[in-house]
């Protein structure tokens, strides 16, 4: 299975040039790297250009093949860097991505800005393929 982190680079503390993504993705890569087998799952983490979270920097995705995709906003990259790993950990065991707020970590319990439920494509004969 897939997994992604993706992290909004274009992100602006609001009346500053300081864009938290870069830093975040580094220290998310290091951090997940440093839980080793606590996380069943690899994790791709990138930046792109804009998520459109732009009033809640900074702003995360996680993503997963055939799972509900998770954006959050407000996040620190000091504060929040043992949530993201928790919901790292807890995510690539959830069979079709989809918990409830009470089951993300700290800050992210209230800090979801959407959650996106996996593409369901119709085929024909009735047959439905998850992607």
């Amino acid at each position: 299975m897939e997994h992604r982190i993706t992290i909004c680079t274009s992100c602006r503390h609001k009346g500053t040039e300081c864009r938290p993504g870069y830093e975040l993705i580094e220290k998310l890569r290091r951090s997940i790297a440093t839980a080793g087998d606590a996380i069943p799952e690899a994790f791709e983490i990138s930046g792109v250009a804009c998520m459109s979270g732009c009033d809640r920097p900074c702003t995360v995705a996680y993503h997963g093949t055939r799972k509900a995709t998770y954006l959050f906003g407000d996040i620190d990259p000091e504060a929040d860097i043992d949530d993201l790993v928790a919901l790292a950990r807890h995510y690539a065991q959830l069979e079709d991505g989809w918990c409830s707020s009470v089951d993300r970590p700290g800050k992210l319990r209230s800090s979801t800005l959407a959650r996106v439920p996996a593409a369901i494509i119709a085929t024909q004969e009735g047959k439905v393929r998850a992607s």
